[in-house]
């Protein structure tokens, strides 16, 4: 039923206008939105002028085949992304990282990468028989090798997105982005960002009288109902889609989250 014209709405929520005010909020507004993305576009700029760092290529990382060189990572392609994806050892599924969940979750397929020449993988210091039974598990298909032990560039520190770049035999290092860096592969950040409310998180700047904001990433557990903490029977929100997920009673490590 629609609200009759004129009638009070809820305290919180945007005025209301009439479209032609609505369109020249929005053409301002417009204006800034393009200058970001202008800025944005020089950025990448200088990030392709980087130089880059060679590396050996033939160093090992361990998948579902056993030790491979890291050259086969590219699949022949002549560009590689990586996501570092952070794992804790012995902990039951629902206690690995729930940003790397995020982020890998993001990234399922990567058919677009490939159209463009594009090979990606993730790489996690897991022990491969846990990484292994945890992809199976999240029904991850994209390729996944464990780094344990392996020195930088190929398995410095997690949780991050890594480029590579393949010459012949040589591989190079080209750039690695970090912490809020890594928003831009994640559409569900975006998507957020667009909407009235936000994503809900306390440090935003919200216009007086919408809804409290939560500690940052907090909808990135659930409980077995869909409600979104960081509860003791929470786990990261997509395991509750996979076969067999239960609820849970305790994270299988030390500290609620990171």
């Amino acid at each position: 039923m629609s609200t009759p014209a004129g009638s009070a709405i809820r305290p919180g929520l945007p005025p209301v206008a009439d479209l032609a005010t609505w369109q020249a909020a929005r053409d301002e507004l417009l204006v800034r939105e393009k200058a970001h993305t202008r800025e944005g576009d020089a950025i990448a700029a200088a990030r392709r002028r980087l130089p880059m760092v060679e590396f050996d290529g033939a160093t090992e990382v361990v998948g579902p085949d056993g030790p491979v060189p890291f050259l086969d990572l590219f699949q022949g392609r002549d560009e590689l992304v990586v996501y570092k994806h952070m794992w804790w050892d012995g902990a039951p599924h629902q206690g690995q990282c729930e940003g790397c969940t995020y982020a890998a979750w993001n990234l399922k397929d990567a058919v677009y990468l490939n159209a463009r020449g594009v090979s990606f993988a993730i790489l996690t210091t897991g022990r491969w028989d846990e990484v292994a039974a945890y992809v199976e598990f999240m029904g991850y298909t994209q390729p996944w090798y464990s780094v344990r032990d392996v020195a930088a560039p190929v398995g410095d520190s997690m949780g991050s997105f890594t480029c590579f770049l393949r010459d012949g035999d040589r591989t190079f290092l080209t750039y690695s982005t970090t912490d809020r860096g890594t928003e831009t592969a994640n559409g569900t950040f975006g998507l957020l960002d667009l909407t009235p409310y936000g994503r809900g998180e306390a440090w935003e700047d919200q216009p007086a009288g919408r809804p409290e904001g939560h500690q940052a990433c907090w909808y990135w557990r659930t409980d077995a109902s869909g409600a979104a903490g960081w509860g003791p029977d929470s786990r990261p929100a997509p395991q509750w889609t996979r076969p067999g997920a239960t609820r849970e009673q305790t994270l299988g490590r030390s500290g609620q989250h990171h």
